[in-house]
């Protein structure tokens, strides 16, 4: 009997959390406004995250309030609740000049309360040519499926884009940076994450200050610099200009020109096809390569010790030192070893 009785308990408290979880993914309000005449979405909020889906016929724009749970430890609100603190707020959600403009501001003359404060996001959906201009200092942004330009910055989340096409250009100063199948130019920059770009063709630049970087199948003109992590690449094609301060760089299945430097680690490296040039440089470890010597190259190697495989060369080997033209000489190869020892093909 005692069983069945906390066994009911249990499942009435299953319930009740089932529904409160429901109440919190609620919107408090949405509004649509149809696709004509309007190509931009301007979304602002400084306490919460924003989501925008392109692939939509028209704009619907909702809008959540959620506690902050960090400062009073309420999981949901009552309706009575969201609007007393929403009078803290200006809202606006209207169509106006051919675009879509989605703000909630805290007003100037209300103090900040810890108690008071509520998270506001917004998720849109929006046709597939919309550009968009999103800002949050107090959450992660997430955009997929766009095409045009696209700008969005956060101070304190994360940032999650795939599926875009155009000028992207986004920046967090708190979070890590996850992209993908993205094309045309990309601007990503992170002061406090680690960076993650798979799929991705065209003009790409990827930036962090306190974090790794990962790169898989990526086309183009790439640039990747980190100043506190690792890098590591796979199936990269066109030209990489790629550097740390504190970490180790390892790169696989690159076909095209390469630039790599690391003041903290070693450098690996597998060249399946060279491009224009390749020049790699530790200042703290060895330099390892895998690449075709089947080209014509002007080598300079330097080390602690240099080895290398050499057929059809013309210049000076030595110990440390290997600098001279294989098969007639022709793309540029400086690998640079400060501390540590150069391997090629070894």
């Amino acid at each position: 009997m005692k069983m069945n009785r906390l066994l009911l308990i249990m499942l009435t408290l299953f319930a009740l959390s089932g529904q409160a979880q429901q109440n919190n993914d609620k919107p408090y309000l949405t509004r649509k406004f149809p696709a004509e005449g309007i190509t931009e979405l301007a979304v602002e909020t400084s306490g919460g995250s924003i989501t925008v889906t392109g692939g939509g016929s028209s704009f619907e724009v909702a809008m959540y309030v959620k506690p902050n749970n960090n400062w009073n430890g309420k999981q949901e609100l009552s309706s009575e609740e969201i609007e007393d603190r929403l009078k803290d707020f200006e809202i606006k959600i209207v169509a106006e000049g051919g675009r879509v403009v989605a703000t909630a501001r805290r007003k100037q003359e209300v103090k900040w309360d810890n108690k008071r404060n509520v998270s506001i996001g917004f998720v849109v959906t929006a046709p597939r040519n919309t550009a968009t201009f999103l800002k949050t200092s107090g959450g992660s942004i997430q955009i997929a499926s766009l095409t045009g330009e696209q700008n969005f910055a956060t101070s304190g989340g994360s940032l999650k884009i795939n599926d875009l096409k155009g000028k992207v250009q986004g920046k967090t100063s708190g979070g890590s940076i996850d992209a993908s199948h993205c094309s045309d130019e990309i601007v990503l920059h992170t002061s406090g994450g680690s960076i993650k770009a798979e799929t991705m063709k065209g003009k790409i630049e990827l930036e962090t200050s306190g974090g790794s970087i990962t790169l898989h199948d990526l086309n183009g003109e790439i640039e990747a610099h980190t100043s506190g992590g690792s890098i590591k690449g796979d199936q990269i094609a066109g030209s990489l200009n790629t550097g740390t301060s504190g970490g180790s760089i390892r790169l696989a299945g690159v076909s095209g020109s390469l630039k790599a430097s690391t003041s903290a680690g070693s450098i690996e490296a597998e060249l399946t096809a060279l491009g224009s040039y390749v020049n790699l440089a530790s200042s703290a470890g060895s330099v390892r390569v895998t690449m075709p010597l089947d080209k014509g190259a002007d080598l300079d190697l330097r080390g602690n010790r240099v080895s290398i495989p050499l057929k059809n060369f013309d210049g000076e080997a030595e110990k440390d030192r290997v600098r001279g033209k294989i098969n007639g000489g022709g793309i540029p190869v400086t690998l640079t070893a400060s501390s540590g020892s150069v391997y090629v093909n070894q």
